[in-house]
């Protein structure tokens, strides 16, 4: 039976277009895609392809905290002196 792990995955806009995807959890492991969509999948298979060389390995899955606390985007306007 397949264990199931959730990581945190932040979506960037990337400069050439699409979208960078990285794992604050696991620093390095990276991937992109075209769309949105893309990106998802291609996060997915990234880290599916990470965690199953980790095992292959005998190695640990990287912690990270099952509930981590609420992130928003502040925006604000500031006066220029």
């Amino acid at each position: 039976m397949a264990r199931q792990f959730s990581y945190t995955a932040v979506f960037e806009p990337a400069e050439e277009g699409g979208f960078v995807v990285t794992f604050p959890a696991i620093p390095g492991l990276a991937t992109q895609g075209e769309t949105l969509d893309e990106a998802s999948a291609m996060a997915e298979d990234c880290l599916r392809a990470y965690l199953e060389s980790l095992a292959i390995d005998g190695e640990p899955a990287p912690y990270e905290a099952p509930e981590l606390p609420p992130i928003r985007r502040i925006t604000v306007a500031v006066a220029a002196e």
